[in-house]
């Protein structure tokens, strides 16, 4: 039976045929920037099959080996970052629920190759797919074929169909470690009438701040299926670097004259325009730290080739990670699933998109990690940790890339300032300390 919910089901209907009209044209739109994605992020279209819930017989003999029934469970996680909250609940779920089966599909070549190394570890309890696009039937279709006795979303990935077609098979929706920004909710409050049916099939929404309770209950779900757990992403609990892949780089680090008494300057997940932007306040600070070396993680490493000409043209000398041919300060990471690592070998850590671009990339890692953070003045999709962090002087926050030079210079000069800052920003994510336990128990 279909779990109840509070919106009819002629408002349900109304809203996915009101989808579903436009969702050939969003298709159309969005093909020639996803096939150029899958190509230079490592896809293969003899994954497309995946995408319309069609798996090779090897897929479906190993998902029929997983445990059935209520043990059972599909994982959503779209990309990179989702990929990283996703493993971190599997984790304390199997560590809870030794006996769980879980099938967790992703969006992205990058994140379904993370999502594979994790799920190496996991002693065939876990299977990754490709997740199916939001067409009607294939979800349907999916569904029939994992037997899941739940589906959990991870963050914002609530596809129309995929839902609908989960609640009318019975099978509990929730969403967890979900956000919504002021600016999303007052977008939804305008289409209310179209998106709110759609929430309210969702069995549960776990959210992270207490402020998002409110945001969610104004989009048509029951107060008794709105939870606040905290962030699995900002949970001290399980947020360790892997040692092994830790101590690998420091190899790497080594291969490139990278001494560990030098300071090293991580620039993570920086996206076009600041790597040149940020790399020109490294040159200037070598005048006064000229061991200073320099650490570049792109958020798409597929720029890596036209990054390595930019940096050139600027006067560095700057080696591939995958290709270290001679001694660097300056190593450009064209490899993923390796940021939390680098960020536990890094002296300073600053945040990308916070100065070129809009939004911001999640700190709390290089937090977790208990490194000084600096980042720009655009850091809005993160509105509440930041906040949290400035308020609990656990970050640095600079108005520029101008202003980021002399705060830079201020704690390679000052250790025990880096210490503090360090130990400021663990000491507030303390908040969200147990957010993965919290999860698991809900579901």
């Amino acid at each position: 039976m279909p779990i109840a919910g509070p919106t009819s089901r002629m408002s349900k209907i109304f809203s996915l045929c009101f989808y579903n009209l436009l969702l050939p044209v969003g298709l159309l739109f969005m093909l020639p920037s996803a096939i150029r994605k899958m190509r230079q992020r490592g896809g293969h279209w003899r994954d497309l099959a995946q995408r319309f819930g069609f798996l090779s017989s090897s897929q479906m003999q190993a998902v029929n080996a997983l445990p059935q029934g209520a043990n059972r469970l599909w994982i959503h996680a779209v990309s990179v970052g989702e990929v990283g909250i996703a493993t971190k609940l599997i984790a304390q779920l199997l560590k809870s629920r030794p006996e769980s089966g879980i099938v967790l599909t992703t969006t992205t070549p990058t994140g379904y190759a993370q999502a594979q190394e994790f799920a190496v570890r996991q002693m065939g309890k876990m299977v990754v797919l490709y997740s199916p696009l939001d067409l009607p039937g294939v979800g349907w279709k999916l569904l029939r074929l994992l037997a899941p006795a739940q589906l959990v979303l991870v963050e914002a990935e609530v596809w129309p169909n995929l839902v609908f077609a989960a609640y009318r098979r019975g099978i509990p929706v929730s969403l967890v470690n979900a956000r919504l920004s002021p600016r999303s909710a007052r977008r939804f409050q305008k289409l209310g009438f179209l998106v709110k049916p759609i929430f309210g099939m969702l069995h549960q929404v776990m959210v992270q701040e207490p402020e998002d309770v409110q945001r969610w209950l104004g989009l048509g779900i029951m107060p008794e299926r709105v939870h606040h757990t905290g962030s699995i992403k900002f949970d001290p609990q399980g947020g360790a670097a892997d040692p092994a892949q830790v101590e690998s780089l420091r190899r790497v680090l080594q291969a490139a004259g990278i001494g560990s008494d030098q300071p090293l300057l991580l620039l993570a997940s920086t996206h076009p325009g600041e790597e040149v932007l940020l790399a020109k306040v490294a040159q200037r600070l070598r005048m006064k730290h000229p061991r200073l070396a320099l650490l570049i993680v792109p958020r798409h490493v597929e720029r890596a080739a036209a990054l390595m000409q930019e940096l050139i043209s600027i006067g560095l000398h700057p080696q591939r990670r995958s290709l270290i041919q001679a001694r660097t300060l300056d190593l450009l990471i064209d490899t993923t699933g390796e940021l939390r690592a680098w960020q536990e070998l890094a002296t300073l850590v600053v945040v990308g998109k916070s100065f070129l671009a809009t939004g911001g990339q999640n700190p709390a890692e290089a937090v977790m990690a208990r490194k000084p953070v600096l980042f720009g003045p655009h850091m809005e999709n993160f509105q509440s940790l930041i906040e949290l962090l400035l308020s609990r002087k656990g970050a640095v926050q600079v108005a520029d890339a101008d202003a980021l030079e002399p705060a830079l210079d201020t704690l390679l000069s000052d250790p025990a300032q880096c210490q503090e800052l360090g130990e400021n920003g663990e000491a507030a994510l303390a908040l969200h300390e147990g957010a993965t336990s919290k999860t698991v128990a809900l579901l």
